[in-house]
């Protein structure tokens, strides 16, 4: 699509998911929501509501992440994104949700990728990430 992409910190070209679908209703695998070719490289806690994965797919070269809550519940704000910012390529699926958001899409294979999610008020970031020797860096804040 390439519109701007919003997840705080990151500023680039996104794919935005449609936030049409119907609420989720059972809490799923980061495999359920990206497809089984993948799987999670890392992942993040949105502070105790939940959780970002981070997957992988060797097959396709393609990084997807996943936000999951711990418990589902009355549908709230729940954004997840990844960036990559060598290619300045990025995904994004926002909307209100009852279990999780995602899944977003976007080529990875040999780049460092930032990504990260939200449920309610409580928002994660995670960038430099699956860099080999590079440090990554965390930020979790509710607003």
């Amino acid at each position: 699509m390439g519109t701007s992409f919003g997840g705080p910190g990151f500023r680039g070209r996104c794919t935005t998911v449609p936030a049409s679908r119907e609420s989720h209703k059972a809490t799923p695998t980061p495999q359920k929501v990206c497809g089984s070719a993948y799987k999670t490289v890392n992942s993040a806690p949105v502070g105790s509501l939940g959780t970002v994965y981070l997957t992988y797919s060797a097959s396709n070269g393609k990084n997807c992440v996943a936000t999951i809550r711990q418990t589902p519940g009355t549908a709230v704000d729940m954004p997840t994104w990844i960036y990559v910012p060598d290619t300045d390529e990025g995904a994004q699926d926002y909307g209100r949700y009852t279990s999780y958001a995602g899944p977003a899409y976007v080529y990875g294979k040999g780049h460092c990728v930032g990504w990260g999610g939200q449920i309610d008020n409580v928002y994660i970031q995670v960038t430099g990430s699956d860099c080999a020797a590079f440090k990554e860096h965390r930020v979790t804040f509710t607003r």
